[in-house]
């Protein structure tokens, strides 16, 4: 007998929250942050690495960033990376470090990251509806297949759309957080 768990779907949209919240943290605000190039891969050593297994990344000023190279033979590959980014970075190379200025940011590039916000916002409610989906499909399945009554399935689908309105609640939450953070002059 197949059986349904609540629980396993809230894992599994708690985990879109958390993707999201990962995201938005490497979205640049104005002020500077180690999370700010998680995001960046670096092409080290016949592969493409994540920056912060091959440099150290640290805040010394409010609108500095600082990246500490390992291996000197990287910092140009580092550089490269920081640069090619979305981010729009202009790293100025310092021996083994990385000293990356965040300038004040103008009103459209303002705007273009509360775009890049949206747009992680909606992949996430994506996700929560897939989520959703899986769990409603899998309600219906036990049901036809005589496992669920007609009034379990019932609650438990009410359940699943309680738990993905405040799931999708929690998002719209975050998002605004994050939109008044980039706003914020």
């Amino acid at each position: 007998m197949a059986s349904f768990d609540l629980n396993e779907l809230k894992r599994r949209m708690d985990g879109a929250t958390s993707s999201l919240k990962s995201d938005l943290a490497g979205l640049r605000t104005g002020r500077a942050s180690p999370n700010l190039l998680d995001p960046i891969m670096v092409d080290a050593y016949g592969s493409s690495m994540p920056l912060n297994q091959v440099a150290n990344v640290s805040v010394p000023e409010p609108r500095m960033v600082l990246v500490s190279v390992w291996d000197k033979q990287m910092v140009g590959k580092v550089e490269r990376a920081i640069r090619e980014s979305s981010l729009g970075l202009n790293p100025i190379t310092d021996g083994t470090n990385l000293r990356i200025p965040l300038p004040e940011l103008n009103e459209q590039r303002r705007k273009e990251l509360v775009k890049v916000a949206h747009q992680y916002g909606e992949s996430a409610k994506v996700a929560v509806r897939h989520v959703r989906r899986d769990g409603m499909e899998n309600l219906k399945k036990l049901e036809k297949d005589g496992d669920l009554g007609q009034d379990e399935s019932r609650q438990q689908s009410e359940k699943v759309q309680k738990m993905t309105d405040e799931t999708v609640t929690e998002i719209d939450r975050l998002l605004a957080a994050k939109e008044g953070e980039i706003m914020q002059v």
